[in-house]
């Protein structure tokens, strides 16, 4: 079973000056990446949507290179897994994000993990499974959803591409993007 992994890029409002001083940076997920099961080499996914299709179903389904147009495990890589970037592994065969709704995740300026928010088709963002069940119990046009349907959990950040001034406290390195 192969791992899936996100890349993340900040959205710079603003970058850190100092350690000490708090930053208006925020991280999201600029990059989408699967590892082939047979070849082991990365493939940019173009879209969430798409991700979260071979994600879902990853197990019964590995992710193979002819997967996507023109390509084979000859071909060079995509993308090469290094510190360029913040990457995030996902689990497999967590479900899709119900049609309508979008999945957003969040980089906690520490680095430590993600926050997983959902949008509503009306626009409104919920960080809790709760605050989506009152959603679907208010509006009996979602009233096949379930909660269960949508997955707070949190991938995981891989250390060794944390950029350094996040652990030594100097704010000279700059994070290119994140990877998931």
């Amino acid at each position: 079973m192969r791992e899936i992994p996100y890349a993340m890029k900040p959205k710079s409002q603003g970058t850190p000056k100092t350690a000490s001083k708090k930053s208006s940076q925020t991280h999201s997920v600029g990059l989408y990446a699967a590892q082939c099961d047979e070849c082991f080499k990365w493939r940019l996914v173009d879209t969430q949507e798409e991700f979260e299709e071979i994600r879902s179903k990853l197990i019964e389904e590995p992710f193979y290179c002819n997967r996507k147009p023109d390509v084979s495990c000859e071909d060079p890589a995509d993308i090469e897994y290094d510190a360029t970037r913040t990457w995030v592994i996902d689990k497999p065969n967590i479900p899709k994000t119900p049609v309508g709704f979008k999945r957003k995740l969040v980089l906690r300026k520490d680095f430590s993990k993600l926050d997983s928010y959902f949008t509503t088709p009306t626009g409104k963002t919920y960080r809790t499974r709760n605050e989506i069940a009152l959603f679907i119990k208010e509006n009996p046009e979602y009233k096949d959803m379930n909660p269960s349907d949508f997955d707070f959990g949190s991938p995981k950040v891989m250390e060794d591409t944390i950029p350094e001034y996040v652990s030594n406290g100097s704010s000279k390195k700059r994070v290119k993007s994140l990877c998931i």
